[in-house]
């Protein structure tokens, strides 16, 4: 591993130590490959899976592994109508893993996500069985003040160009506190513990991976 991959890797290995007194787990992995096997041989064949929108799960190789593997997928997506979009919701909170990545974690294990429409930060909070969190060396801050910081000027402006939102981190590429109708930052939830023990997985990857 290179320098920066090691620093992350000491890192890692601190976060991992706070998250279990948050009652979460945390693993480390040198690759996205190593991570992604880690993850399809931890859900069982059949087991109803879904995600959330993000760019890590896809960059990782999970979402491709996911889609070969012998699953059940909720995939919201692929809905047609308003009304599809809810049931598929319904179905979503009721699945066995539910796949996403996390805006920013902090260095004592606290993880910071900013959400538009909520269903992602919804699930975080309740419903799926399992929570499988994919994070790149990208997403490590200081501290909370510091994740939100980097949503917002960092995520949220790359995001709007892959969403084409009309916002004014689209126009400026940084955050305007706006309250348009495009805003992404809608829902600010900080995850300081999870009250199921285990329930939230974070699986570390010593590669840069989604913004």
């Amino acid at each position: 591993m290179t320098p920066k991959q090691l620093a992350f890797q000491t890192a890692v290995e601190g976060i991992i130590k706070k998250l279990s007194l948050r009652n979460m787990e945390g693993y480390f992995f040198e690759d996205s490959a190593s991570c992604v096997k880690a993850i399809t041989d931890m859900m069982e064949d059949g087991s109803t899976i879904s995600w959330g929108g993000s760019e890590s799960i896809k960059e990782c190789g999970l979402m491709e592994a996911v889609k070969s593997g012998s699953y059940q997928l909720i995939d919201r997506f692929s809905a047609k109508t308003p009304e599809e979009g809810r049931e598929l919701f319904a179905k979503t909170v009721l699945s066995d893993y539910y796949l996403m990545s996390s805006n920013a974690i902090t260095y004592d294990g606290k993880l910071i996500n900013i959400d538009g429409n909520g269903n992602r930060v919804a699930c975080l909070i309740h419903g799926p069985k399992n929570i499988i969190i994919v994070a790149g060396m990208n997403k490590l801050v200081p501290d909370v003040e510091s994740g939100y910081a980097r949503v917002r000027n960092t995520a949220s402006p790359a995001n709007a160009k892959r969403l084409n939102r009309n916002t004014p981190c689209f126009h400026n590429g940084r955050c305007g506190n706006c309250l348009s109708d495009d805003c992404m930052c809608n829902q600010i939830v900080v995850t300081r513990r999870s009250g199921i023990p285990g329930r939230i997985k974070i699986f570390f990857v010593a590669e840069e991976l989604g913004y």
